[in-house]
């Protein structure tokens, strides 16, 4: 125990109590060890407490035994006075079948609580006790229906616990492969950007290295590309030329003027495709 507490301290009273009360409960036997702190011994003046106010029921309980036990006996030696003293009949003259009879007539009495042995007293004694029989049932029945009810709650809470455990399973599996491919597609992106990165700098030197040996500025990946548009360029403005050609070979043979805008269509296409052939003929072969 900590510290020594004061002579009035109320643990220092609840402790003396508690230990008298152990010593008489374990007499001879030792009291077993415990740890002496202000909740155990909290612990145990409740339980002491409960078990002198049990005592003292059952002390009461005793005592009013012996009570009825004592007014029954009198009511009996009174019944015995007057069945004598009328019929001159006694508990040794009754016959074995009559003195069963008398038996079972007291232990019935006993049991039923009945404060006499006349009929009216059984007759309300068993009333009562077929009316507590009939409560009893009542209320067993409600609690066995409270009970399935209860059960159906459960099973289905389970069957909806199982469920989400599944669904939660379900949906962490379900990320964990997601995550994997986000790796994936995080490693592939970054290896992509990484051969971008070597491939610009392999093209950059390259075109360093040809630029040294005296490769013409026009032969640069730059330049390639800028030919490149301006060839899709000129691809694009041909094709309305191309369309209206067309629209000229429908046109009938026997008009002159359609002959002639044919004719100037054709010569102005064959010019574009001159100019294409020559832009074309212009480019370098394709580097690798």
């Amino acid at each position: 125990m900590g510290g020594m507490a004061a002579a009035g301290d109320p643990f220092e009273k609840k402790l003396t109590r508690v230990t008298s009360w152990l010593k008489k409960i374990y007499g001879d036997v030792p009291i077993p060890d415990y740890e002496v702190n202000e909740r155990t011994v909290d612990i145990l003046h409740e339980v002491m407490e409960c078990s002198e106010e049990r005592d003292k029921d059952v002390m009461l309980l005793i005592e009013d035994m012996k009570d009825q036990a004592t007014k029954y006996e009198a009511e009996s030696e009174y019944w015995q006075g007057i069945l004598q003293e009328s019929m001159g009949l006694s508990v040794g003259a009754l016959s074995q079948e009559a003195t069963a009879d008398l038996i079972d007539l007291v232990e019935s009495a006993v049991e039923l609580e009945v404060e006499d042995v006349s009929l009216i007293s059984f007759y309300r004694a068993i009333n009562y006790m077929s009316s507590e029989l009939y409560k009893t049932k009542s209320k067993n029945e409600d609690m066995e229906l409270k009970l399935k009810t209860l059960t159906k709650k459960l099973t289905s809470a389970l069957t909806l616990e199982k469920q989400l455990e599944e669904e939660i399973k379900k949906i962490n599996e379900s990320q964990e492969a997601e995550k994997a491919k986000a790796e994936i597609r995080s490693k592939n992106l970054k290896f992509l950007e990484d051969k971008s990165k070597d491939l610009k700098i392999r093209i950059s030197d390259a075109e360093d290295e040809l630029v040294a040996v005296g490769l013409d500025q026009s032969l640069t990946h730059e330049a390639l590309m800028k030919s490149s548009e301006e060839l899709a360029a000129l691809l694009k403005e041909i094709e309305p030329l191309k369309k209206e050609c067309a629209s000229y070979h429908d046109l009938p043979l026997s008009i002159p003027l359609a002959r002639v805008k044919v004719e100037e269509a054709k010569k102005e296409l064959e010019a574009l495709d001159k100019e294409l052939t020559r832009e074309i003929e212009a480019l370098p072969f394709e580097l690798t």
